[in-house]
Formats: C-alpha cells, structure tokens, sequence
C-alpha cells in the first residue's frame, strides 16, 4: 500500500523552478530517499509534502490526504526532523519533548508515558533533564528524531538526519533510523548527499538533479543497470585527449564511458585486464593519465551517469527552517 503519492509536483520561485513536475511513491514501512547535489529540489520537496509550502503544480496525498486540502490531517500524521537545528538549547530535552508533545495536543498521562519511551528509544534516558546546550552533536540529532516520534506519526521525514556530524556519530544514526523502521514499522523519507547514507539505509533511492528525479529504483538494482566494473582515470587537462577518449570507446568490453572535470569514467567487462590495454592506449595518444581506480559500480558511479557530475556537499539554513515551524504551528 502506497503511503506517500506524488503526481507531477512543481515548485516555482518567480521564474525559477525548483521542483519540475516530479512524480514517485513510497509504501507503508518503507525507507525511501531523495538524493541529490546541492539545490537539487530535495529539500523544496519535502517542505510541499509536510505543507511547509505551496505547490505551484501538481499534487501529492500523504497518509491518504490531500496536502492542499487536507493540511490538518497530513500534519496529525507526520513528524520532521530539519536539516538544521531546531531544539531550545535552553531547555533540557525532557521539557523540549514536553513542548512538542503539547503542540500536539497529547494529554498529560499519555504525554509522560511516550516521552518516557521515545527517550529510551534514542538512547537518552540518563540525559532527559540535562539542558540541550550541553549535548553533543549526536545526541542533539537522536533527540530531534525522538521529538519527530512524540505524537506517533505514520510518516517521519528526515530532511539531511546526520548532516555535520562526523562518520562514527553518522553511523550511529543510521543504526537507530533502521531500529526505529523496524521496530516501529514507521515510513521514513529521507533526503541526503551523502551517497554510503543512501546505499546503507534506503529500500529505494530517487535520484533528484535540477529539481527532476533522473532515475528511481532500489540501491542494487540502480548499480546493477551499470553492470562490470568502473575504471575511473583522472588525466591531465592540459592536453588534447579526444583521440585517446575515441580510442577507448573502440576498446573490447568498454559499456560506457562519461567524462566529468579532469575524469574518465569507463564501465567495462574486467576490468583488471583492460588497465594496461588503457596505458598502452594513453601512451600512443599521448594521453598523461595521472590516476588509476578500479571499483565496482557504487551510486556515485550510477548519479554521475544519469547527470554528468558527482554530488556537492549541501548547506542549510537554519533560520529558513526555524521560519517554518512557526509558520507551521500558526497555522494549527
């Protein structure tokens, strides 16, 4: 059963489009991602769906309502974690869970007895009454998605969940987003440019570039479209080396080739044996290649691909997101 439908949604700042007339779905218990470069639309989708904002085009139901019509309803059954800060640092996180749960509306007996349990859900038991001010980067992200979780919503977004930590708390997070699926059977939809975060976490992953999603599917099947292996050769920009990219497309077991920045990216058939078959050619067309890699497809491979360009780190803007909530709590 599909839980989030999606039917040509665009977005539109004057004559800019963000988001061009982008349609998908995701089921019941699902994780599924959005992934994409800085500016991509990710960000702008999630806000129309969690009715942050206004489509210019299209539509889209979540949870079964209409997010034009239905506001009230999408907001009953859903959480957000921001891709920025949005905790009271001068609260501790009790009192931040307390705040929101009565947003909500969650009586006192109810309220007391799910904070107790989102608490010991993100690991944050023994910190409930120390002030955020003094958590870590971690534990600030943990309880944000425990504060999402509050009034038990169908559907949790997670716009950016670990963006700024570093790699071991990242993990962390990513472990406690798949207990939370798993436990909780909650539909989670994520935007990140972190490629390991999508391939690690995602059911399935929809590429977005330029406010259109390029490719959808699950993180295997995306890499196995490449198929065999990928050698990407960095070579030096100075010289001419059309006649060396010609002679490789010539190349036995070569599938693809994409060049982006000072890169050549070649998808072949084993790959160990055309390297030197690759020096060889370099060498007579007078190609400087300055460095080998050999992998097997990952979704880096798979974006660059369907767009040309890998992913750029993304940035945030907290007071953007901050404007949200209470835009958001006004409206209630």
């Amino acid at each position: 059963m599909d839980t989030v439908i999606v039917k040509g949604l665009s977005k539109d700042y004057g004559k800019e489009r963000a988001v061009d007339k982008i349609s998908f779905s995701v089921k019941a218990g699902e994780i599924f991602g959005l992934l994409g470069p800085n500016g991509a639309g990710k960000t702008t989708t999630i806000k129309m769906l969690t009715t942050l904002l206004p489509p210019t085009g299209g539509n889209a139901t979540v949870a079964g309502f209409d997010i034009k019509e239905g506001q009230n309803d999408v907001r009953k059954n859903i959480g957000i974690v921001f891709q920025d800060p949005s905790l009271d640092d001068e609260l501790t996180g009790r009192e931040n869970l307390e705040f929101h749960a009565i947003l909500y509306k969650i009586g006192k007996e109810k309220r007391a007895k799910k904070i107790a349990e989102v608490l010991k859900l993100v690991e944050l038991e023994d910190k409930a009454d120390v002030f955020v001010k003094n958590y870590s980067g971690g534990m600030k992200r943990r309880l944000e998605i425990g504060r999402g979780l509050v009034h038990e919503p169908r559907i949790l977004f997670l716009d950016e969940p670990t963006i700024g930590l570093d790699p071991q708390t990242r993990r962390h997070i990513w472990d406690y987003i798949k207990k939370l699926n798993e436990t909780k059977k909650t539909t989670l939809i994520l935007t990140t440019h972190y490629i390991e975060e999508a391939d690690y976490l995602c059911n399935r992953v929809a590429f977005v570039d330029h406010g259109k999603i390029v490719a959808l599917d699950t993180p295997k099947a995306l890499k196995d479209k490449l198929g065999g292996d990928v050698i990407s050769l960095q070579v030096d920009g100075e010289g001419d080396n059309v006649a060396f990219v010609k002679s490789l497309k010539v190349l036995k077991g070569v599938k693809t080739i994409l060049k982006h920045d000072d890169f050549i990216d070649l998808t072949v058939g084993e790959g160990e044996r055309r390297i030197p078959e690759i020096i060889v050619l370099a060498e007579k067309h007078k190609a400087k290649i300055t460095s080998v890699n050999l992998h097997k497809p990952s979704l880096e491979d798979v974006f660059i691909h369907y767009t040309g360009k890998k992913i750029r780190e993304e940035t945030g803007n907290a007071k953007d997101n901050m404007r949200a909530i209470r835009s958001r709590f006004s409206r209630r």
